[in-house]
Order: C-alpha cells, then structure tokens, then sequence
C-alpha cells in the first residue's frame, strides 16, 4: 500500500503531533481597510489624485479655435477664387460655343471640377466656423468632429500642397492642440 506524498506543510514523518515548535496563539484579525477602487482587496494601490477640471480655456484650445477662424477666413479666399474660376471657364465656354470646331467636353468637365471643390469650400468652412464657436460650451463630440475635419482637411489639402501649405500647417496645428491633455480636459468637463 503507498502512502500519499506528504504536503510540504505537514508534519515532518515520525513526528508526534504536539511537539516541534510550539502552537502560536491566535491573533486577531488585521484591521479592516478602506477598499480600494482597483481591487476588492486592503492595499490595492490607490488612485492619483484628480486633477480639478479647468474653468478657464485653456490657451491651446483658445489657439485652436482662433486657428479655426483663420482657416475658415483661408477657404473664403479660396471660395471666392474658386467662384471667379467658374466664372471663367463659363465665359470661355460661351466664347468657344460660337465655334463648330471646339468640343465642350473639357469646359463641362471643368465646371465640374469647379463646383465640386466649391462645395467642398463650402462645407469645410461652415464646419469650422460652427465648431470654433463650440469651443466654448461644446463636449467630446465638438473634440472628436474638430479631429475629424482637421484630418479630412489635412488630407484634402496635401493634393493642393504648394498652395494649400498654409491650411495643412494649421490643421495640424489644430489637430494637435485639441489632442492634448489640456484640449481633452477641456471637453471632458462637467457642464452645468
């Protein structure tokens, strides 16, 4: 017949029960703790303190939204460049329509070239100017559509780039001031 392996906490083999070292005392039990948040156990660690929400604009958020007037006044130049633009191609179209041998494919092509970056002017402006103006009482949605219209932006920009260098510094500019701790404490507050 075998006998089990001992437990490592048992006994030694040929020892009688009551001698070796003697029996501790009971204690009482340790005191209880506060819980902690990070565990149900006493002495998790405990949270850093909060930092207080800001009740001052920060100045990188303020530098943002002042950015996003700028770029908003950048692309009502360009609208306006944009409309004179049309405006040519459809004086020039009318001047060849007199013609029998121009074809007009090109100038149709080119209106629509035109009036698709118009549009594009057109609500690229109206989402900054209604987002800079949101900085001031807007939440995490204002943060996040501010990031997505900068990237947009940055991306559309990148096509146009020794002209639209300008509007792409800004969009990063924007997109990293709203990025950081300050800009997400900012639309992270509590709002009464």
């Amino acid at each position: 017949m075998s006998y089990p392996n001992p437990s490592p906490y048992d006994p030694p083999p040929g020892q009688q029960p009551g001698y070796g070292y003697p029996q501790q005392p009971m204690q009482p039990p340790p005191p209880q703790q506060p819980m902690a948040p990070y565990g149900p156990y006493p002495g998790a660690p405990m949270p850093a303190a909060q930092m207080p929400y800001p009740t001052v604009m920060p100045g990188g958020v303020k530098a943002a939204r002042t950015m996003l007037f700028v770029l908003a006044g950048l692309n009502l130049i360009g609208l306006v460049l944009a409309v004179m633009g049309l405006g040519g191609v459809t004086k020039a179209s009318h001047e060849a329509a007199s013609s029998a041998y121009e074809d007009m494919s090109a100038f149709n092509v080119g209106k629509g070239v035109l009036i698709a970056v118009i549009a594009i002017i057109v609500i690229f402006t109206v989402a900054a100017i209604t987002l800079a103006a949101q900085f001031g009482n807007g939440g995490k949605g204002v943060r996040i559509a501010t990031i997505v219209c900068c990237v947009l932006g940055i991306i559309l920009t990148l096509f146009t780039f020794p002209v639209g260098l300008l509007h792409t510094v800004l969009g990063v500019l924007v997109l990293v001031f709203v990025s950081k701790d300050e800009g997400n404490a900012w639309f992270n507050r509590p709002r009464y």
